[in-house]
Protein backbone atom coordinates (compact mmCIF):
# COMPACT_ATOMS: atom_id res chain seq x y z
CA UNK A 1 0.00 0.00 0.00
CA UNK A 2 1.39 3.19 -1.08
CA UNK A 3 1.40 6.09 1.63
CA UNK A 4 -0.69 8.51 -0.49
CA UNK A 5 -3.56 5.88 -0.39
CA UNK A 6 -3.13 5.46 3.17
CA UNK A 7 -3.29 9.22 3.75
CA UNK A 8 -6.13 8.99 1.82
CA UNK A 9 -8.27 6.51 3.44
CA UNK A 10 -7.38 8.43 6.75
CA UNK A 11 -8.39 12.06 5.76
CA UNK A 12 -11.99 9.93 4.39
CA UNK A 13 -12.23 7.92 7.72
CA UNK A 14 -11.64 11.08 9.63
CA UNK A 15 -14.62 12.81 8.13
CA UNK A 16 -17.00 9.98 8.15
CA UNK A 17 -16.57 8.90 11.90
CA UNK A 18 -17.19 12.50 12.68
CA UNK A 19 -20.38 12.36 11.74
CA UNK A 20 -22.86 11.65 14.45
CA UNK A 21 -25.01 8.62 14.24
CA UNK A 22 -26.03 6.09 16.81
CA UNK A 23 -22.67 5.33 17.82
CA UNK A 24 -21.33 8.73 18.47
CA UNK A 25 -24.81 9.81 20.61
CA UNK A 26 -24.50 6.55 22.61
CA UNK A 27 -21.17 7.56 23.69
CA UNK A 28 -22.94 11.02 24.23
CA UNK A 29 -25.56 10.30 26.50
CA UNK A 30 -23.28 7.39 28.01
CA UNK A 31 -21.09 10.13 29.00
CA UNK A 32 -23.53 12.82 30.24
CA UNK A 33 -24.80 9.93 32.16
CA UNK A 34 -21.77 8.54 34.10
CA UNK A 35 -18.98 11.05 33.11
CA UNK A 36 -16.21 10.26 30.63
CA UNK A 37 -14.31 8.35 32.36
CA UNK A 38 -16.83 5.56 32.62
CA UNK A 39 -18.05 6.37 29.68
CA UNK A 40 -14.96 4.36 28.01
CA UNK A 41 -16.76 1.58 28.58
CA UNK A 42 -19.43 2.48 26.11
CA UNK A 43 -16.86 3.76 23.60
CA UNK A 44 -14.75 0.47 23.71
CA UNK A 45 -18.28 -1.24 23.49
CA UNK A 46 -18.74 0.90 20.12
CA UNK A 47 -15.35 0.81 18.93
CA UNK A 48 -15.16 -3.70 19.18
CA UNK A 49 -17.87 -3.52 17.38
CA UNK A 50 -16.98 -1.60 14.46
CA UNK A 51 -13.81 -3.74 14.50
CA UNK A 52 -16.11 -6.70 14.41
CA UNK A 53 -17.80 -5.61 11.52
CA UNK A 54 -14.89 -4.76 9.68
CA UNK A 55 -12.99 -7.80 10.13
CA UNK A 56 -15.85 -9.72 9.30
CA UNK A 57 -16.84 -7.90 6.17
CA UNK A 58 -13.09 -8.60 5.30
CA UNK A 59 -13.66 -12.38 5.98
CA UNK A 60 -16.43 -12.38 3.75
CA UNK A 61 -19.79 -12.08 6.59
CA UNK A 62 -20.59 -9.11 3.60
CA UNK A 63 -21.20 -11.35 0.85
CA UNK A 64 -23.19 -14.13 3.29
CA UNK A 65 -25.85 -11.43 4.15
CA UNK A 66 -25.80 -10.27 0.20
CA UNK A 67 -26.55 -13.88 -0.49
CA UNK A 68 -29.14 -14.80 2.23
CA UNK A 69 -31.44 -11.61 2.61
CA UNK A 70 -33.22 -13.04 5.52
CA UNK A 71 -29.99 -13.12 7.46
CA UNK A 72 -29.77 -9.34 7.02
CA UNK A 73 -33.55 -8.68 7.78
CA UNK A 74 -33.83 -10.43 10.68
CA UNK A 75 -30.02 -8.52 12.63
CA UNK A 76 -31.71 -5.07 10.71
CA UNK A 77 -34.60 -5.01 12.73
CA UNK A 78 -32.97 -6.54 15.66
CA UNK A 79 -30.96 -3.21 15.27
CA UNK A 80 -33.85 -1.14 14.83
CA UNK A 81 -35.98 -2.49 17.87
CA UNK A 82 -32.51 -1.84 19.84
CA UNK A 83 -32.26 1.81 19.25
CA UNK A 84 -35.89 2.44 18.91
CA UNK A 85 -35.63 1.20 22.85
CA UNK A 86 -32.71 3.36 23.57
CA UNK A 87 -34.94 5.87 22.57
CA UNK A 88 -37.73 5.24 24.87
CA UNK A 89 -35.22 4.66 27.63
CA UNK A 90 -34.28 8.39 27.20
CA UNK A 91 -38.13 9.73 27.48
CA UNK A 92 -38.70 7.92 30.38
CA UNK A 93 -36.13 9.76 32.10
CA UNK A 94 -38.79 10.68 34.81
CA UNK A 95 -38.83 6.91 36.19
CA UNK A 96 -36.04 5.94 37.67
CA UNK A 97 -33.64 3.59 35.15
CA UNK A 98 -30.31 1.85 34.94
CA UNK A 99 -28.72 4.97 36.15
CA UNK A 100 -30.81 5.47 39.23
CA UNK A 101 -32.41 3.74 42.17
CA UNK A 102 -35.72 3.73 43.23
CA UNK A 103 -34.96 6.44 45.44
CA UNK A 104 -34.29 8.97 43.22
CA UNK A 105 -30.43 8.26 43.50
CA UNK A 106 -27.89 7.47 41.06
CA UNK A 107 -26.64 3.62 40.74
CA UNK A 108 -23.82 2.33 39.62
CA UNK A 109 -23.97 1.03 35.97
CA UNK A 110 -21.73 -2.08 35.81
CA UNK A 111 -18.62 -1.41 33.10
CA UNK A 112 -19.42 -4.44 31.64
CA UNK A 113 -23.17 -3.46 31.06
CA UNK A 114 -21.71 -0.03 29.79
CA UNK A 115 -19.55 -2.31 26.98
CA UNK A 116 -22.04 -4.60 26.04
CA UNK A 117 -24.62 -1.89 25.37
CA UNK A 118 -22.15 -0.05 23.07
CA UNK A 119 -21.46 -3.36 21.40
CA UNK A 120 -24.99 -3.87 20.81
CA UNK A 121 -25.44 -0.53 19.78
CA UNK A 122 -22.23 -0.97 16.67
CA UNK A 123 -22.80 -4.93 15.95
CA UNK A 124 -26.73 -4.63 15.24
CA UNK A 125 -26.47 -2.18 12.22
CA UNK A 126 -26.11 -4.77 8.72
CA UNK A 127 -25.15 -1.83 6.73
CA UNK A 128 -22.04 -1.52 8.61
CA UNK A 129 -20.91 -4.59 7.19
CA UNK A 130 -22.02 -4.22 3.64
CA UNK A 131 -20.46 -0.51 3.66
CA UNK A 132 -17.30 -2.06 5.30
CA UNK A 133 -17.16 -4.61 2.00
CA UNK A 134 -17.65 -1.45 -0.64
CA UNK A 135 -15.00 0.49 0.85
CA UNK A 136 -12.66 -1.19 2.19
CA UNK A 137 -11.79 -2.40 -1.28
CA UNK A 138 -10.65 0.75 -2.60
CA UNK A 139 -8.01 1.33 -0.96
CA UNK A 140 -6.21 -2.16 -1.43
CA UNK A 141 -3.47 -3.02 -4.05
CA UNK A 142 -4.43 -6.29 -5.42
CA UNK A 143 -0.52 -6.38 -6.67
CA UNK A 144 0.20 -6.39 -2.99
CA UNK A 145 -0.34 -8.65 -0.27
CA UNK A 146 -3.81 -8.07 0.72
CA UNK A 147 -4.18 -9.10 4.38
CA UNK A 148 -1.30 -6.67 5.55
CA UNK A 149 -3.13 -4.20 3.43
CA UNK A 150 -6.48 -4.97 5.42
CA UNK A 151 -4.76 -5.28 8.41
CA UNK A 152 -3.40 -1.73 8.19
CA UNK A 153 -6.73 -0.44 7.22
CA UNK A 154 -9.02 -1.74 9.74
CA UNK A 155 -6.30 -0.70 12.76
CA UNK A 156 -6.51 2.94 11.18
CA UNK A 157 -10.41 3.03 10.93
CA UNK A 158 -10.59 1.46 14.62
CA UNK A 159 -7.93 4.41 16.11
CA UNK A 160 -9.82 7.08 14.18
CA UNK A 161 -12.86 6.04 15.29
CA UNK A 162 -11.42 5.80 18.98
CA UNK A 163 -10.28 9.62 18.98
CA UNK A 164 -13.92 10.76 17.70
CA UNK A 165 -15.34 8.76 20.30
CA UNK A 166 -12.98 10.79 22.94
CA UNK A 167 -14.08 13.45 21.37
CA UNK A 168 -17.72 12.98 22.12
CA UNK A 169 -17.58 11.47 25.33
CA UNK A 170 -15.14 14.44 26.50
CA UNK A 171 -18.26 16.93 25.19
CA UNK A 172 -21.01 14.83 27.02
CA UNK A 173 -18.80 15.72 30.07
CA UNK A 174 -19.21 19.48 29.04
CA UNK A 175 -22.44 19.13 28.25
CA UNK A 176 -23.42 17.56 31.61
CA UNK A 177 -22.03 20.17 33.53
CA UNK A 178 -25.31 22.40 31.72
CA UNK A 179 -27.86 19.57 32.56
CA UNK A 180 -27.84 19.91 36.13
CA UNK A 181 -31.76 20.90 36.12
CA UNK A 182 -34.23 18.48 36.31
CA UNK A 183 -36.35 20.23 33.17
CA UNK A 184 -33.00 21.13 31.44
CA UNK A 185 -31.78 17.40 31.49
CA UNK A 186 -35.34 16.18 30.54
CA UNK A 187 -35.02 18.07 27.25
CA UNK A 188 -31.98 16.64 26.78
CA UNK A 189 -33.13 13.12 27.01
CA UNK A 190 -36.25 13.37 24.89
CA UNK A 191 -34.17 15.27 22.16
CA UNK A 192 -31.78 12.07 22.08
CA UNK A 193 -34.21 9.95 22.71
CA UNK A 194 -35.82 11.16 19.49
CA UNK A 195 -32.76 10.87 17.53
CA UNK A 196 -32.17 7.30 18.64
CA UNK A 197 -35.75 6.30 17.61
CA UNK A 198 -34.71 8.02 14.07
CA UNK A 199 -31.99 6.52 13.95
CA UNK A 200 -34.00 3.16 14.32
CA UNK A 201 -37.01 4.05 12.08
CA UNK A 202 -33.63 4.90 9.03
CA UNK A 203 -32.35 1.42 10.16
CA UNK A 204 -35.97 -0.58 9.67
CA UNK A 205 -36.27 1.41 6.33
CA UNK A 206 -32.63 -0.40 5.14
CA UNK A 207 -32.24 -2.10 1.99
CA UNK A 208 -29.60 -4.33 0.86
CA UNK A 209 -29.32 -2.06 -2.65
Amino acid sequence: MRWETWWLFSAVVFVLSATPGPNMLHVLTRSVAVGVRRGTAAMAGCGAAVLTALIASAAGLAAVLAAFPLLFEVIRYAGAAYLAWLGLRAWMDGKPGPAETATGGAAPVSLAALFRGGYLVGITNPKLLLFAAAFLPQFIDPARPQGRQFVILIATFGVIEMFWYGVYGLGGQTLARWLKGRRVRRLFNRLTGTLFFGFGLMLARARLD
